[in-house]
């Protein structure tokens, strides 16, 4: 988790052992419209309705599995079998109740309950922690070791993702899972989700909570339940918006002041003379001023709204653009394509292009656009509203719009193919996130979710 750019702070990096949507949405009439940033004169709601079912999709991939289940995170082609990280998880949840349909919200109840049952049946720990990743289907894994199991194992314990080493758990996908239980609380009233997402609270205050200088909440632990030592601006983020859903939920102050202590280490990040948001500490003394990433700059406009730190949107839309072709290096993009968006962080624009982003993977595209990013950025643009900002904002869901229409066919769930046009890849070629992983032209739930929160204007802070 080291290397030159600065630990991998960030709730997407290893930390394993040892470490009918009914809204005015745009929807693009083709590719025409699409470079000129306007929305489509009708059907509007098509889009995000395809993406809605690719959703359903990678919950229903695994159907000989049992009803309780969670959603695959990646299509098969990517390498990572039945991996459903929490973090995705966690979005769909929130993207299927912005949908504001019936079987929408049905299917993120049945979301929910599989994360509160994945809390209470951990095969180690019954302390409201959830981890990285767990499985959702049985896969022979690269070894020739098969995993048998469903998202249930056959003790009756959650299935948690050791092949791959996604045992730890992370604050960030914490405050994510916390977020989606309290939303489902506040929209059903059931009073299991409020529980759920306020033991998810205290294991973070407990684990995470430093007295270090810069404050704030630390990353979390490894799968051998270590601490780590780097205190992340995303993360604090995300607390943000947790610990004020619990304020809300349950009239605690105490949560409150922990809002509080979590926004002032965001705060703390905030780099005034050019506009942007630092990542983090590696060691809660000295800020992390490299690389600078895309979500640190939207997230926190989208969790505080801040006028002051509104430039960050700004800085983020145009020091991290990027456009992806068929001429550029290392693009997968198809012959007369291309898509404009944003990349990772600032690393991704100066990764090395002649090697692999990883051992075994691909060589970097400078210019991939990274479409969940894509997605926060215009979401975060109309939300601010500010003059120009819708027509950005629709820009950018344009793009993301004919990646679904032309990225990613072929690939399956489960080893089923999901409904054509309906799923958004994570990045339109191979990019480096200078964190130390990639993204890759995969469908992707969390990509798709996070279009989908774009698209219906909804913010789960």
């Amino acid at each position: 988790m080291t290397g030159s750019q600065g630990p991998a702070i960030s709730r997407r990096a290893l930390i394993g052992t040892g470490l009918a949507v009914g809204v005015a949405a745009v929807t693009t009439a083709g590719a025409a419209a699409a470079h000129a940033g306007e929305p489509a004169p009708a059907a509007r709601a098509s889009s995000p309705r395809r993406a809605a079912a690719f959703l359903a999709a990678a919950m229903d991939a695994h159907p000989d599995h049992g009803p309780l289940r969670l959603a695959q995170s990646y299509t098969d082609q990517a390498g990572l079998f039945s991996t459903a990280f929490t973090y995705d998880n966690a979005l769909a949840i929130l993207a299927l109740l912005a949908s504001r349909t019936q079987d929408g919200r049905t299917r993120a109840t049945a979301l929910g309950d599989a994360l509160l049952f994945a809390q209470a049946h951990d095969p180690v720990y019954d302390d409201g922690r959830l981890r990285q990743a767990y499985n959702v289907g049985p896969y022979t894994f690269y070894d020739g070791v098969p995993q048998p199991d469903g998202f249930v194992r056959a003790d009756g314990t959650a299935n948690v993702g050791t092949q791959f080493g996604f045992t730890g758990t992370a604050v960030g996908d914490m405050a994510w899972a916390g977020i989606a239980l309290s939303t489902l609380a506040l929209r059903t009233g059931k009073r299991r989700f409020r529980t759920g997402a306020t033991r998810i609270g205290e294991w973070i205050e407990r684990v995470g909570r430093t007295d270090e200088p810069l404050g704030g909440y630390k990353f979390g632990v490894d799968g051998a339940d270590r601490r780590l030592p780097f205190t992340s601006t995303e993360h604090n983020t995300d607390l943000v918006g947790l610990f004020g859903q619990l304020a809300r939920l349950t009239g605690d102050r105490v949560w409150r002041e922990r809002r509080e202590r979590a926004e002032a280490f965001v705060r703390k990040m905030w780099e005034p003379s050019g506009g942007f948001f630092y990542t983090g500490t590696n060691d809660g003394v000295n800020i992390n001023r490299s690389p600078i990433p895309e979500d640190t700059q939207t997230w926190t406009y989208l969790a505080l709204g801040s006028r002051t730190h509104a430039r960050s949107l700004d800085w983020a839309a145009a020091e991290l653009a990027v456009l992806d072709s068929a001429d550029r290096r290392n693009s997968t993009v198809p012959v007369g394509q291309s898509y404009e968006g944003v990349t990772f962080s600032s690393a991704s624009l100066s990764a090395n292009e002649d090697a692999p982003i990883a051992e075994g993977q691909p060589r970097p595209n400078r210019d991939g656009v990274w479409f969940e990013g894509t997605a926060h950025l215009a979401l975060a643009l109309r939300t601010r509203g500010a003059r120009g900002d819708e027509a950005r904002a629709r820009r950018l869901l344009a793009s993301a719009e004919r990646a679904q229409d032309l990225l990613g066919g072929g690939q399956t769930l489960g080893g089923t193919a999901p409904a054509a046009r309906s799923g958004i890849v994570s990045a339109s070629s191979p990019l480096d996130t200078g964190f130390g992983f990639g993204y890759y032209p995969y469908l992707h739930t969390g990509a798709t979710a996070w279009y989908l929160l774009a698209a219906t204007r909804s913010n789960p802070w």
